[in-house]
């Protein structure tokens, strides 16, 4: 009741442009797209390019990089409802969008909008931590070796943040398709027949998308490894790290409440205009379909009428905290290693207070 009454105080005080589409988005993703091409137009000439001058082409990596983060949150943004009302062309253009992360927009519906939104952090979240409890899968092995935690080793780290989110994926894609049902990720995930047809027909577009790049690329190894794997890994990295940080340091609860089981981080403004304000995470898990330019609004009315309840962090003390925690759940509110050793309560656990000093201390308990 009480996250009604919140929703509806917040809703009354939020403009009604803030729940209209923004279709000027689509620009920004096509934009982002062309920047890919242009790369790749480049990339497929680089085997002709003296060693000398191969440092020149890193810059445009990043870019393109950069565009793999904005393809997935504008797509993000789309299969929301806040860039255009028309939901059958948006699942069409995301297509387009989400084809650089392997991703099926039926399969992002499934996940992200169905499950994920309406079971943040809870047990039936397949986006969560793993249990301590949950046997010990390949999925959970991998998130235990590459996850940002106290345990985690810096070599590892790295490479996790290039290819978590492949593994991600895949983890989703077998336990939808039915590979293995049971999964190998926190939660199975369960659709019907008609939407495992969906996300294997797109899935398989999206492969020959991936073969189409290669093979413009001329099966070139150079090209391949700087034109298209590098900027992918970059763009997977930019994505993991926001995506660690929205709930990993978060409570499980079965109470679907964006103050208890979400996290925002303040970035650079730079950023935050890139990347359609996706560090306003609690304030979109509040209302996931207003137009997220208003979410700084938002966030000034959330601190304005609950004072003190928001999970906010700056960027850099969250990924510290991250670092200075286990990553598996002992319990709903207590962190713990692969064995089970420790034990360290979540910091976002209490009463959610504004970042502070304090705010990114962590409880040991016995």
């Amino acid at each position: 009741m009480d996250q009604l009454n919140r929703l509806k105080t917040l809703r009354s005080l939020l403009p009604k442009e803030a729940f209209i589409p923004d279709s000027g988005k689509l620009v920004i993703l096509v934009i982002n797209l062309l920047i890919f091409i242009a790369g790749l137009t480049i990339a497929r000439d680089l085997d002709q390019w003296s060693l000398g001058w191969l440092w020149l082409y890193l810059p445009l990596a990043i870019v393109m990089g950069n565009s793999v983060v904005v393809l997935l949150f504008s797509s993000h943004d789309l299969l929301h409802g806040s860039v255009i009302k028309n939901p059958r062309l948006a699942h069409f253009i995301s297509l387009f969008g989400l084809a650089l992360l392997w991703m099926p927009p039926t399969l992002w519906k499934v996940v992200h909008n169905q499950k994920h939104h309406t079971q943040t952090n809870a047990m039936d979240d397949p986006d969560r931590s793993y249990l301590l409890q949950q046997s010990q899968t390949w999925g959970k092995w991998i998130q235990n070796l590459v996850v940002p935690s106290a345990e985690v080793n810096s070599f590892y780290l790295i490479l996790g943040m290039a290819t978590a989110w492949g593994t991600h994926t895949f983890r989703h894609l077998t336990s939808v398709l039915q590979i293995n049902p049971s999964g190998f990720g926190p939660t199975p995930i369960a659709s019907n027949a008609n939407k495992r047809k969906m996300i294997a027909g797109e899935l398989l577009i999206i492969a020959l998308a991936h073969f189409s790049i290669l093979a413009y690329l001329k099966f070139s190894f150079l090209s391949i490894l700087l034109g298209y794997l590098m900027p992918i890994w970059i763009g997977y990295a930019g994505v993991m790290f926001y995506i660690y940080t929205n709930h990993f340091l978060c409570p499980m609860t079965e109470i679907n409440d964006p103050f208890f089981n979400s996290l925002s981080i303040k970035v650079y403004k730079f950023f935050d205009l890139l990347h359609f304000n996706f560090s306003y995470h609690t304030e979109h898990h509040f209302f996931p379909s207003i137009n997220s330019d208003y979410y700084p609004l938002l966030r000034n009315l959330i601190l304005t009428h609950y004072p003190n309840r928001l999970n906010l962090l700056t960027a850099g003390d969250a990924w510290q905290s991250l670092l200075n925690t286990p990553r598996h759940y002992k319990d709903q509110q207590t962190l713990t290693d692969w064995s089970g050793n420790k034990s360290v309560i979540c910091p976002c656990v209490s009463e959610p207070a504004i970042a502070s000093p304090q705010r990114t201390g962590i409880k040991e308990t016995a």
